[in-house]
């Protein structure tokens, strides 16, 4: 049980990928000036990480090792991140086409999101049993989605606040983003 929650107190807030790892840092600013549609990123990552994870830990063991081909795990990995990526922009479109239309183009660029892949990849490095790879992807997945949605909430209120012209849009949005990640560097004491 103790394994489990420092897992995930780890990936949500100590080793966050886009705050501490900086990975994902393109649908981080890209769809980030909306919480609802941060929240839908967030949700369509946390989806594509977790089954990304379970299917790239199940190819590595099952026929990557036992074939000797592990030199090929980059090349697997990301025809599998893409075939889910294509399954999930399926899905929204179907079920929630004005989710699909703000999302837009960042949604098939979850397919070449660097914090999924670095995830399946630091999911086999750290030799996690398909248990703790399930749960590493879930923390992971929800401190992306956390660092988003937060972001995103933060970007909806500088709309409104009095910044000076020169600092509006994109360069408060990296100012703030450094910001958080500050912020966040605090927890690295915690596990």
């Amino acid at each position: 049980m103790q394994t489990i929650f420092i897992i995930l107190v780890s990936a949500i807030l100590v080793n966050n990928f886009i705050l501490s790892r900086f990975l994902g840092i393109c649908p981080f600013l890209g769809v980030s000036k909306q919480v609802e549609t941060a929240v839908g990123m967030g949700m369509a990552v946390t989806f594509v990480m977790t089954l990304a994870s379970i299917m790239t830990w199940i190819v590595q063991r099952t026929i990557l090792d036992n074939l000797g081909l592990e030199y090929m795990q980059t090349i697997a990995f990301i025809l599998i991140i893409a075939s889910l990526v294509q399954f999930v922009e399926m899905v929204i479109q179907k079920t929630s086409p004005v989710l699909y239309q703000s999302l837009g183009v960042f949604l098939p660029l979850i397919t070449t999101n660097c914090a999924v892949l670095g995830l399946t990849i630091l999911n086999i490095q750290l030799e996690y049993n398909l248990f703790y790879t399930i749960v590493h992807a879930i923390g992971a997945a929800v401190g992306f989605s956390l660092a988003i949605v937060l972001f995103a909430a933060i970007r909806e209120r500088l709309e409104t606040a009095g910044v000076p012209e020169v600092y509006k849009g994109f360069p408060v949005a990296l100012i703030t983003a450094s910001l958080m990640s500050l912020a966040f560097l605090g927890f690295a004491g915690l596990v």
